[in-house]
């Protein structure tokens, strides 16, 4: 493919950046520009720079990509997502929870304590989603009892479900980056636990810092344990390996029954409740559309296929003129590239490296590089990319059930950023030098 015909295919990405970022940039306000309005101007002009194909045909494909069962499933734990997160606030689930946390943890250790909480329940259930789902609700709500930042505390937890997203032993991205590159999962999360300490320390120190001053409210009432199992079945039935859609399904049917035994709900405010989280997930179901359908057009036009074949082309240029530990910088940093872009245009963790880890196996045989720890780069920086784009699934349910924008919440996002840099860093010292010869 040319370089101009590869340029356009990926072009949509450009207008979404400059229509969404850059606007918001010029005028100093990133609410004043809904992701929204930003994705259907790109994926119009991604319809219409769509060659040798009749309107119809365009529209065809971009409604295939805006309606795969990818993102038809992500529309579902959207919808019941709202559903539960709504009913659980009428019963008083998130006071309760919030109350117990409160309690329990110091106020100076609160930021690095949900920061904790989070790495550990995402390690559990190997699934940013499903972590982001359950401690999202209380962290907006722990939020407003002690004046701190909802977009802070969205992005806490966050941050620490990306922990277990690259590190989880049943984590998608985990067994995708370790079969790509047939390698054991110990081995691999040796290597990327080496990358991930320094960040995960330098994260609590900055949490541990900033919540010395921290003045929460100790709740005076005693805490209501019953309305504590919503969130606690939740997690337990997410962590034991049920289906996201029949967990969150079960969490719905169990605030009703709450809510009827203690009067907080009847049938027709249950049913009202769920309205109204569902409604305020729309706006993220159409984005999910919007992009899925705009992802497709550039898959087809062949955008992916330019990114791949030009990194690998640029290596294999430099093959012949650097050798030693240079080539092998260069190949992983291709590789690292290569999954971030290609998470980029997929806004999907899992797919990106499943999209790249044949090539990144070839880069790897062919260059000598250790296989456990390119699977560890595989899977680190799509997780990295994929906690940083404002139309990635995780960031487009925090924002939705905290209620702020995600642009807001990314400004936060120390580990994510931190964690780049770390890896980064250990491409180019070759660290950990036991996987780096």
């Amino acid at each position: 493919m040319s370089t101009s015909k590869g340029l356009i295919a990926l072009s949509p990405l450009a207008v979404f950046l400059l229509v969404y970022l850059v606007t918001s940039l010029i005028i100093k306000d990133f609410y004043a520009v809904p992701v929204t309005s930003a994705f259907l101007v790109a994926s119009i002009y991604a319809v219409l720079t769509t060659g040798g194909l009749k309107l119809s045909e365009r529209i065809e494909i971009f409604s295939t990509g805006a309606g795969n069962s990818k993102v038809l499933l992500m529309i579902w734990i959207f919808i019941l997502a709202g559903a539960f997160a709504q009913t659980a606030k009428d019963i008083g689930a998130v006071d309760a929870t919030v109350g117990l946390t409160l309690s329990i943890i110091p106020p100076k250790m609160l930021f690095a304590g949900l920061f904790l909480t989070s790495c550990f329940i995402s390690m559990a259930m190997g699934t940013s989603v499903g972590t982001i789902v359950a401690l999202v609700p209380i962290a907006a709500g722990i939020a407003s009892e002690t004046g701190s930042s909802v977009a802070f505390m969205t992005a806490i937890i966050v941050g620490g479900s990306f922990f277990g997203d690259n590190l989880s032993f049943i984590s998608d991205t985990t067994i995708a980056a370790t079969r790509a590159m047939d390698c054991s999962m110990s081995d691999k999360f040796r290597v990327n636990l080496f990358i991930v300490a320094p960040a995960v320390i330098a994260v609590l120190a900055i949490y541990i810092a900033m919540g010395a001053g921290t003045q929460a409210v100790i709740p005076s009432e005693p805490v209501q344990w019953l309305k504590l199992l919503p969130y606690l079945m939740v997690i337990v039935l997410a962590v034991l390996g049920l289906n996201v859609l029949l967990v969150l399904t079960m969490g719905i049917a169990l605030n009703f029954i709450l809510g009827i035994s203690d009067a907080s709900l009847n049938w027709v405010s249950w049913l009202s409740s769920m309205g109204e989280g569902i409604a305020g997930m729309g706006s993220l179901i159409v984005v999910t559309m919007l992009s899925g359908g705009m992802m497709e057009l550039i898959r087809y036009n062949g955008g992916l296929s330019f990114l791949i074949e030009k990194l690998a082309g640029s290596l294999d240029q430099k093959q012949s003129s650097t050798a030693g530990k240079g080539i092998k910088r260069r190949a992983e940093l291709c590789i690292a590239a290569l999954v971030s872009l290609a998470n980029l245009c997929t806004a999907n963790n899992t797919i990106a490296i499943l999209t790249t880890g044949g090539i990144a196996k070839d880069v790897a045989d062919r260059f000598c590089l250790d296989r456990k720890k390119v699977a560890s780069i595989l899977d680190t920086f799509s997780c990295l990319i994929q906690g940083l784009i404002p139309y990635g699934a995780q960031l487009l349910m925090a924002s939705g059930l905290a209620g702020v924008d995600s642009a807001h919440i990314i400004s936060y996002l120390y580990y994510p950023f931190i964690l780049g840099i770390v890896a980064i860093l250990a491409i180019f010292f070759r660290y950990p030098r036991r996987y780096s010869r």
